[in-house]
């Protein structure tokens, strides 16, 4: 009963010096917990005979925001540094219960994925109009050679005939770079040089 006056006087306080009815509300909050430990159960009234809204079930407690905890546990701290004889309890959270190094639900259901398609980015092909599938054809023709099919054809016959990289490299620079306008940040014509190196690696 002890930590009951403690919290009183400490309301009081509060009280007269006009404090925030948030830090108002914890300690009361404080007080009522503390009660509520002290009051001896009576078994011969009925829930229904006891009045007040503590039992009322339509009464909505108020929640307290997270930035008063840190105060509530400084004025617990307060207050036991005060009175040393009396025990104070320990809050704790349902977090303190759980485990933190217990692996979570997405990491034991995630299964480790080998992308396959990064293997296949360095390997070396043979013959550039094989190795580019339909749909990088289409994206070719369309976005890199204006939609002539006829000039992407004859583009990837003379790049398989070069010997070397930097000889396929020259003449793509000087025949479609600058003469189609290639933008050197496209995604496509970096996709479309990557092909080309893996065709000379």
């Amino acid at each position: 009963m002890e930590r009951v006056g403690i919290l009183i006087d400490k309301l009081k306080d509060q009280f007269a010096q006009k404090a925030d009815s948030d830090k108002l509300l914890v300690t009361a909050q404080m007080l009522l917990a503390e009660l509520q430990q002290h009051k001896k159960p009576n078994l011969t009234k009925k829930k229904e005979e006891l009045s007040g809204w503590l039992f009322d079930m339509h009464t909505k407690l108020p929640i307290v925001e997270s930035e008063f905890e840190e105060s509530n546990e400084i004025e617990i701290n307060e207050m036991s540094s005060v009175n040393q004889d009396s025990p104070v309890k320990e809050i704790l959270e349902l977090n303190d219960f759980i485990l933190e190094d217990a692996p979570s639900i997405h990491d034991r259901l995630k299964q480790n994925e080998v992308d396959v398609s990064a293997g296949f980015q360095e390997t070396p092909i043979r013959d550039l109009k094989k190795a580019i599938g339909i749909n990088d054809r289409y994206l070719f023709i369309n976005e890199l050679f204006r939609g002539d099919e006829t000039m992407y054809e004859r583009s990837l016959k003379t790049i398989n005939s070069f010997a070397i990289f930097p000889e396929a490299q020259y003449w793509i620079q000087r025949e479609l770079k600058v003469k189609l306008g290639w933008n050197d940040r496209s995604e496509t014509v970096d996709h479309f040089h990557q092909l080309v190196r893996r065709r000379f690696a």
